[in-house]
């Protein structure tokens, strides 16, 4: 998997990720996202955005200031929340690679 690179410090471009398999309806569900480096958690449960419901549903993070200050690889995942009350991660069978390259 191509990882989603950015600079340290930077908060934009937001994480956006398209949920697969495509067939998840979204409608009234609730969003949290997670980042790790080497065992330590970056962004713990942080709340995450609903960007498109079905057809291809579609989930975005907005980065705050602190999250990105680390260089180096960080696994991330979504975490929805169903209207149903069920759970389920986002990507299931591995991770999101985020990486950040120090600014100059």
């Amino acid at each position: 998997m191509t990882p989603f690179t950015m600079k340290t410090g930077d908060t934009s471009p937001s994480l956006s990720y398209a949920l697969i398999p495509t067939s998840v309806d979204l409608t009234g569900a609730s969003v949290v996202f997670s980042m790790a480096r080497r065992g330590v958690t970056i962004i713990d449960r942080a709340a995450a955005n609903v960007t498109t419901v079905t057809v291809t549903p579609t989930v975005e993070y907005e980065w705050q200031a602190g999250d990105t200050d680390l260089e180096g690889l960080a696994l991330a995942e979504f975490e929805v929340t169903f209207s149903n009350g069920t759970i389920e991660t986002f990507p299931n069978g591995d991770y999101i690679y985020i990486k950040l390259n120090e600014d100059l």
